[in-house]
């Protein structure tokens, strides 16, 4: 009996999926474990496993098509098979329409004793359909007014016609400022024009949890400044030392799990009816790929070295660029960040990762002066803003949580004790 492929639900948050290949075409023989097609879901393209065995006697989707989890996409059975009865109760969804083109606007054509009027006054058909006033109407013009303004340069448009039906005569171009008549009109050298792109399945769950997380999630956020001058030499003197170069991120990831230790309530889920507080530190990096963000996950991040630390995160990197990220890998994480200081920012706020209670937006390391021991010298300093969920975690739970964080990358040593 004909078996009936469905869109498998391949991450936590994957509410649709688009047919990016097909590597089977119909009437080809399928067996168990064959790779059937390419799906792109919210966070990575992932391979479509096939578990049936016989004959892919259709196929619902088309590549390029979006389709809801759980939709019919193919159908496997014996060759031959009737397969009508599976179609009719879940048929899947039909490519778009092509959208028709637009009838061409009918030019309007003028009434007989309008042109009939351009030929007596001597104006000429398209010189008069070129001077349009604000309401769009053709100006009436005298033809010696009209000579006289393109003597003088003369924009018609701003003069008010004193003669029958509002007709422009030689006595209206009198007193016009011949400084003002000498301003051409704007003629722009492009047109109006844009472009529509269609959204990602990233793109579409990025708008959709962050859009929810803002708009329900009571956001307050604490900002605090730190002397990175400690975390600078101990990071230089690391990397001179040889093996991985470690990277001022993997510092403030180590420092923040670390941090999380003292504050468990920072460390927290918010589920609705419930604060679930998570006795393991995932720590979620938020990475910019070029159809939005991704947040892979280092987990058990407490436990680990600056080096691990380092190495995990330049392979999430590395997949999050290829889609190649696995939903194991971007699932799971009880604390993120997000540093832009890479882009010279300074600092700013983030919207929080449901269901995470906290994030932390971190900006770029910046030297300026900074007062120490009474002497003005120039620091290291860099700014973070804690992004808090009032429903879980109050100010000073969230201010205690930073003062640790301070600590930590002020004295960097006290993280390896």
């Amino acid at each position: 009996m004909a078996e009936v492929i469905r869109m498998p639900k391949m991450s936590d948050t994957m509410t649709e999926g688009v047919i990016v290949e097909w590597h089977k075409k119909v009437g080809d023989v399928v067996k168990s474990g064959d790779i059937l097609a390419e799906v792109e879901t919210d966070k990575a393209t992932m391979e479509l496993e096939n578990f049936a065995k016989g004959v892919l006697l259709h196929i619902g989707i088309e590549k390029g098509q979006a389709v809801p989890v759980d939709a019919v996409i193919a159908i496997v059975g014996k060759e031959g098979e009737d397969i009508s009865e599976f179609l009719k109760g879940d048929a899947a969804p039909k490519p778009a329409a092509e959208k028709s083109a637009e009838p061409e606007a009918k030019k309007e054509e003028k009434p007989a004793e309008e042109k009939a009027a351009d030929v007596v006054s001597g104006v000429e058909p398209q010189k008069a359909t070129e001077i349009k006033t604000a309401s769009d109407s053709r100006l009436k013009v005298s033809p010696l007014a009209r000579k006289i303004a393109e003597e003088k340069g003369i924009i018609l448009n701003a003069v008010k016609g004193s003669g029958e039906n509002g007709r422009i005569v030689k006595r209206d171009l009198e007193n016009v400022s011949t400084t003002s008549a000498q301003v051409a009109p704007f003629v722009p050298v492009t047109t109006e024009s844009y472009e529509d792109i269609p959204l990602s399945q990233m793109r579409k769950t990025i708008a959709r949890r962050l859009g929810e997380s803002m708009f329900t999630a009571p956001h307050f956020y604490l900002t605090m400044e730190i002397d990175m001058d400690a975390a600078v030499d101990s990071r230089k003197r690391l990397n001179d030392m040889g093996g991985p170069k470690i990277s001022i991120n993997d510092m403030i990831v180590k420092a923040a799990a670390v941090a999380l230790r003292k504050h468990p309530k920072v460390n927290s889920s918010w589920l609705g009816d419930k604060i679930r507080i998570n006795h393991h530190i995932h720590i979620g990096v938020a990475m910019a790929v070029d159809e939005g963000l991704v947040v892979p996950v280092v987990k058990f991040a407490d436990q680990k070295s600056f080096a691990q630390i380092n190495s995990e995160v330049k392979i999430f990197s590395e997949k999050a660029k290829t889609k190649k990220l696995q939903p194991e890998e971007f699932s799971g994480n009880t604390f993120t960040i997000s540093n832009l200081g890479m882009y010279g920012i300074e600092e700013f706020t983030a919207i929080i990762n449901p269901p995470d209670s906290c994030i932390l937006a971190v900006g770029g390391v910046k030297q300026q002066p900074v007062v120490k021991d009474g002497t003005i010298r120039i620091g290291n300093v860099m700014k973070v803003t804690l992004s808090c969920d009032h429903r879980s975690v109050d100010g000073a739970t969230g201010s205690a949580f930073l003062q640790t964080l301070k600590n930590y990358l002020e004295a960097p040593m006290l993280m390896l004790v």
